[in-house]
């Protein structure tokens, strides 16, 4: 199932869970207020009943106590049957009680309440209403014959072909209990349409959510289909450079995930694209020491109609080739890893960093070097920043074989330039002296790889910074690179003194 799809169910889920919660609720709310307005006009009903005869009995001068009479109040002796006259009361048909008022639909007659008395024996007594009685419950004769003043009990009964609400109040003193019933048929069909609509309701409420759900799944999950295309097309076929190119739209998650995703994809490009130009000029520049090797070698083959000083000549070529190989494969392998490599970052001190690469230049070269330093302190990877120094050191010491002056290095701010009284570098090629295997002309008969000042770059581009090269005043060359403010860090010590490396 797709992304989309289930986006689209959940959102119908949801959304029936509400409509379907909200729907009950309100039906059971409305049940419940509806039958508590039937309910409190069974009691009002009950109330006047009460009234009423009562009154009749203060008004009738008549022997209570005669059955017969018709101001005998309901309910106030044992067994109802009979009276000694040989007249039933409980065939009396009293005037029609008109105490409930309950709507009806328009054209028809409110349904008229049945209005029951209930012996002290159980033996039930019409009053008034479309019935001839009412069913009496265990609950009700319970009531009318033990029952407190006012104790009632409320049920639903099925009598004629209609269902009735009704209520039993017991008069207390053993007096017997008064029913009042009503119909609610046309309460059960008004709850019941409701009921109806709310499902209706439900079910349209579920599938505008399922729509809606659709809809906004399929612009999120868009830009999410399209990062799986170009992930797949990555996969497979490995082109991603239309992508990586195009901007991304949105700035919320799915936006930042597109955008994160182009620059992975762009970097991805420039590594691949780097990568490739280091694998054509590494080519390019391992041809030359192997073509001469491979000469040598087949000169070799004839060694023994050589003079001893040209053999002499042949084998310093060959070692001299053999080192130059192996220093270029060094080199090679140190700018494929740096990029790779994971180091962690640390502050550092550019000045003792500065002071280990001199100390190390010294020992290769012989040559001394003089660290003026400020006492910066970057964050940044010790062993790339010592390896960047090292290279303008070397590189310094390289063109400035014969000088007598030691090297100079300034450090500012986190800006390392290296000065040197060579034979200084030209317009033309400080703008090409930081790409990888280029060699100015000066620079092509003395050893190298061309990759050192490559290195440099890389460091200072990795540390967010940038690199330099320019002529030194009075002659020479000052070359160098910065590191990103933003990693400078407060000083730890004063700024260092001028000092002398040995």
């Amino acid at each position: 199932m797709s992304l989309r799809s289930r986006f689209a169910l959940a959102f119908a889920a949801v959304g029936a869970v509400v409509a379907v919660t909200v729907g009950a609720l309100s039906y059971l709310a409305a049940s419940d207020s509806v039958f508590a307005e039937v309910d409190r006009t069974l009691r009002s009903t009950t109330v006047a009943l009460t009234r009423g005869m009562e009154k009749r009995q203060e008004q009738t001068p008549a022997d209570p106590a005669d059955p017969a009479d018709p101001a005998y109040p309901v309910g106030t002796v044992g067994p109802v049957g009979p009276s000694p006259g040989g007249r039933d009361p409980g065939s009396r048909t009293p005037a029609p009680f008109t105490g409930l008022d309950l709507p009806a639909p328009e054209g028809e007659a409110a349904p008229q309440p049945v209005l029951q008395a209930v012996g002290r024996d159980g033996t039930p007594i019409r009053l008034s209403g479309p019935l001839t009685k009412l069913p009496v419950s265990d609950a009700a004769r319970a009531l009318a014959a033990s029952g407190e003043a006012g104790q009632s009990d409320t049920t639903e009964i099925d009598a004629g072909g209609h269902s009735y609400r009704l209520l039993t109040t017991a008069l207390g003193e053993s007096r017997g209990a008064l029913q009042v019933a009503v119909q609610v048929d046309q309460t059960r069909q008004v709850l019941a349409g409701m009921a109806r609509q709310i499902a209706a309701v439900s079910l349209a409420v579920m599938l505008v959510a399922a729509a809606a759900g659709r809809l906004l799944a399929g612009r999120v999950t868009r830009r999410l289909a399209r990062l799986a295309e170009v992930a797949e097309e990555v996969s497979t076929a490995g082109r991603v450079t239309h992508y990586a190119t195009q901007p991304a739209d949105g700035r919320d998650e799915v936006g930042r995930l597109s955008a994160s995703f182009g620059r992975m994809l762009g970097r991805m490009v420039a590594a691949r694209e780097a990568q490739e130009r280091l694998v054509h000029d590494a080519a390019h520049e391992l041809r030359t020491p192997l073509t001469s090797l491979l000469a040598n070698a087949t000169v070799l083959h004839r060694v023994t109609e050589l003079s001893p000083d040209s053999r002499d000549r042949l084998l310093d070529d060959v070692r001299h080739e053999t080192r130059e190989l192996g220093h270029l494969v060094d080199e090679l392998v140190e700018l494929a890893l740096a990029g790779a490599r994971e180091e962690t970052e640390e502050p550092v001190d550019l000045a003792e960093v500065a002071r280990r690469a001199a100390r190390r230049v010294y020992r290769r070269s012989g040559r001394l070097v003089h660290v003026d330093a400020d006492g910066s302190v970057v964050r940044g990877r010790p062993q790339g920043l010592e390896r960047a120094v090292g290279n303008l050191l070397e590189n310094a010491a390289k063109f400035d074989a014969d000088g007598d002056e030691p090297i100079e290095v300034r450090i500012r701010r986190g800006a390392v330039t290296v000065h040197d009284r060579g034979p200084g570098i030209t317009a033309d090629d400080t703008r090409r002296v930081f790409d990888r295997f280029y060699r100015a002309d000066s620079a092509r008969a003395l050893p190298g790889s061309g990759l050192g000042l490559a290195i440099v770059h890389d460091v200072a581009e990795a540390h967010g910074g940038s690199v330099s090269a320019g002529a030194r005043p009075g002659g020479g060359a000052a070359v160098g690179f910065t590191v990103s403010r933003s990693r400078l860090l407060p000083a730890s010590r004063p700024p260092a003194q001028a000092a002398a490396a040995d």
